[in-house]
Formats: C-alpha cells, sequence, structure tokens
C-alpha cells in the first residue's frame, strides 16, 4: 500500500482584511525581520500571536480591528505517493493559498500539515530567482535551496538547460529574460533535481503551445517514472484530466468534492452553470483590476438584448463588459476566451476596435452570431490586457456561464439529427460543381 505522504487535517488560513496578507510571503517575513529583529526574537506574528499584535495596533491607533477573512476553513485530506492531484476552482476559492502552506511559504492559522519527502514548488514565474543572477547561476541556487549537492546538480544540468531551451541566455541576469523563458527555466528546475513531491500553479498559462505539451509530458514522466507525487493547480481542465489522477475542487476557501478526476471536473463545471450569467463590482476600490483599469459589470445578452445565460444554437448574443480606463495611455483592450465543459479552448477573441480610450467609463460588447457555438455549455473569462510590453491587468477566469441548447430548426442540422462533434458549430461556405 503506497505511503501517505501529504496529509492535510483541519486547515484553516485568515488574513486580517486591511492587511493585505503582506506579512505572509517571504520576501515579507524578511522585511518584517529586517525592520523589527527584537520582536522576532520572540517569535514570528502568526496565528494567534498575529491576531493579539493586530488587536494591540487597533487599540494603539484607535480604530476598530479589521475584519478577519477565512481563505481556507477546515481542509483535510490525504496524498499517497506516486498520485497525480489536480487543484480546481474558481479565482478567490483558496488554491494558491493552499499551496502556499504546503509550501510552507506561508503557516497556516489552524489545524496540521504533515509531509513526507522533499517538496519542490512552482508557485509563481521565477519562484526563487535572483534577479541579478545568470540562469546558470540560479539553477544552482535553486538547487541548494531544494537541498541537492553542487555533484547532484551538476549531474542533471545538461538536461535542465536542454529542456528550458535558454542556451543563449545562460549566462545573462535572469531580470533580463522573458516571462517565457522565466518559467521554462523554473519548471526544469523543478522538475528535473528530483523532489519527491512537486507543486506546480499555473505553470501552463505562460509558454507557447510545445512547451506546455513539454510541462504536461514532464510532469507525466515524473509521476509514472519515479513514482513521485504531484499537486498540480491550473484552469485548463483538459490538461487537468489528461494528467491527474484524482481532483479537488475548492469553493470559497472549503473542499466541495474530492475524488475521481472527471467527477471533480463535472462538479466543477456544473457549480459553474449555476453562477450565472452576469457579475458586477459597483464600488471602484473592490472591482476587479488595477490602476490602469477595472471591470464593474459583465453579462451575457440574449436575442432580445436582455441578460440570460441559456440561449439556442439558431440565437445569437452578446457578451457586454462595463469598465473604466483609469490610464488611458496604456491602452488596455478586452479579451473573452470561451472553455466548454469538457474544459476545452473553445476560441479566443480580443477587441480590434479603433475606439480612443480616454480616462472614464466604456462598455465593450462581443457578438455571438447564431450557428457558430455547439449546443453545450461555455465558461466565459475575462481579460483587460495591454500589449507592448504584454501584461494583463484584468483577470476573471470562468465567471460566466452560458449554456446553449440544441434547436432542431438550426440550418447547421439539415436532416440530421445526431450529436455535433466538437466546440463549435458555425456556418461555413460551401461551393459544389458538377465534373
Amino acid at each position: 500500500m503506497a505511503q501517505t505522504v501529504i496529509r492535510a487535517l483541519d486547515v484553516s488560513k485568515k488574513y486580517i482584511l486591511g492587511n493585505n496578507g503582506h506579512s505572509e510571503g517571504l520576501r515579507h517575513l524578511v522585511q518584517n525581520f529586517a525592520t523589527a529583529p527584537f520582536r522576532w526574537l520572540k517569535g514570528p506574528a502568526t496565528g494567534q500571536n498575529r491576531e493579539a499584535l493586530n488587536a494591540r495596533n487597533g487599540e494603539h491607533k484607535g480604530r476598530e480591528v479589521p475584519e478577519p477573512f477565512w481563505a481556507l476553513k477546515n481542509i483535510s485530506f490525504e496524498i499517497k505517493q506516486g498520485e497525480v492531484v489536480g487543484v480546481i476552482g474558481r479565482n478567490g476559492a483558496g488554491k494558491s493559498t493552499l499551496l502556499k502552506i504546503l509550501s510552507r511559504i506561508t503557516e497556516q492559522t489552524e489545524g496540521r500539515v504533515e509531509i513526507t519527502g522533499r517538496i519542490a514548488s512552482l508557485l509563481e514565474v521565477g519562484t526563487g530567482f535572483h534577479p541579478e543572477l545568470s540562469g546558470r547561476e540560479n539553477i544552482f541556487l535553486n538547487g541548494a535551496i531544494l537541498g541537492m549537492g553542487r555533484a547532484e546538480i551538476k549531474k542533471k544540468f545538461d538536461e535542465i538547460v536542454a529542456f528550458a531551451e535558454v542556451e543563449r541566455f545562460l549566462d545573462t541576469p535572469v531580470k533580463r529574460y522573458s516571462s517565457g523563458m522565466y518559467v521554462r527555466l523554473a519548471f526544469a528546475v523543478a522538475a528535473h533535481l528530483e523532489p519527491e513531491i512537486l507543486i506546480v500553479d499555473e505553470v501552463l498559462a505562460v509558454g507557447d503551445a510545445e512547451f506546455q505539451k513539454k510541462c504536461l509530458g514532464k510532469m507525466q514522466d515524473v509521476a509514472r517514472g519515479g513514482g513521485r507525487t504531484v499537486l498540480f493547480v491550473s484552469h485548463n481542465i483538459a490538461a487537468v484530466l489528461s494528467l491527474c489522477t484524482r481532483g479537488i475542487f475548492l469553493k470559497s476557501g472549503r473542499i466541495a468534492f474530492i475524488g475521481d478526476t472527471q467527477d471533480a471536473t463535472h462538479a466543477y463545471m456544473s457549480d459553474g452553470a449555476q453562477q450565472g450569467f452576469q457579475i458586477a463590482f459597483e464600488e471602484t476600490d473592490t472591482a476587479a483590476g488595477d490602476d490602469v483599469v477595472r471591470v464593474h459589470h459583465a453579462r451575457i445578452l440574449g436575442p432580445g438584448g436582455a441578460p440570460q445565460g441559456t440561449i439556442r444554437v439558431s440565437d445569437e448574443a452578446w457578451v457586454e463588459v462595463d469598465y473604466e480606463v483609469l490610464r488611458p495611455e496604456i491602452s488596455p483592450r478586452l479579451n473573452l476566451h470561451f472553455c466548454t465543459e469538457e474544459g476545452a479552448y473553445a476560441f479566443a477573441s480580443i477587441e480590434n476596435t479603433n475606439c480612443p480610450r480616454t480616462k472614464g467609463r466604456f462598455t465593450s460588447r462581443m457578438h455571438l452570431p447564431a450557428n457558430f457555438l455547439n449546443g453545450k455549455s461555455y465558461m466565459i473569462s475575462i481579460y483587460m490586457s495591454s500589449f507592448r510590453p504584454n501584461h494583463v491587468h484584468v483577470e476573471l477566469r470562468d465567471v460566466l456561464v452560458l449554456s446553449v441548447v440544441d434547436d432542431m430548426d438550426s440550418i447547421t442540422r439539415q436532416t440530421y439529427n445526431g450529436p455535433f462533434p466538437g466546440a463549435l458549430r458555425p456556418v461555413l461556405h460551401w461551393e459544389v460543381e458538377a465534373a
């Protein structure tokens, strides 16, 4: 029987709203130690100590103590050696917080975590890299952080460089790397230095299709060939289905489902179908985005122009997004991504108008023509991006759900009554000539 390598027992994590969780990361722990070393001799302000410290600060300043927010609540599960487990859930579900706790980057407020084996974590692009050091030096630095000896790192060095495809830039400081180069090298180090447990968060979100395929293949090799354990967080449901043997579906900081991957992804997609066809952020300071642009409302409009979440194949529809431009010189643009209920990408569309972006409120609408979508449910993600350089200002994944009902009067059907394969079902131009 396989050994349990990760065990979480009633793990909860509380943040104090108003502090923005800034004391939780490694960088902030170091900064706090540097600015108040004597306080840290008594132990870091985590758990109950932090609560007491916040309360004292609130009393001294004559302000009400900020509200607590539970990012995770009563999380319990076990992962066996050699398992590949997918963690899925929407933005704010607690996925990244859970991985940071398992990676010992932050500490849980309540509960216990037991881990057997050496962990390599890839949670953000360039995690553990020193920007001033070269790619070569960072390979050895990362290896040392993972507890590897120099000889062990040298043995894998050529394989890491070949996988990352950064030979030409090996002696260049990584601060000059593109985000794609960063993540290729970071993933190569984490995957090749043979940790017993590999934790990966959204590595497939960066890089081209060929690199994503390499990542999936390498993670499969890591798990199946070496009997090592992989914990994989992704919004790419197709990748989770192809790679993982079990799934954990997180919702609002709690486990909504744990079990077979197919059942977990079905629970995730079904939950999305209940979430509806519109979202709203009324206040600017709570709207999704940054100091460049913020999204206030998004909705699906049916054939009559009213918000609705269900249309027929033969209906047209619109996706409408209201947003506020705060820095017009950046020229942010809306783009929408559609994913099927099976987790496959259907398509993405980037706004292609020439409307000037002054400071203020705007509404963008994307038209979905009739007889374009298939009879499925689609999860819609909303992004606001700028280019040259590429930067994502708003990232709202799977926030709208559109259900498309098959109808027999659709002109794509003609006399065929069976199911149509594929994510789309467009009406295309055909020509027929007699021989």
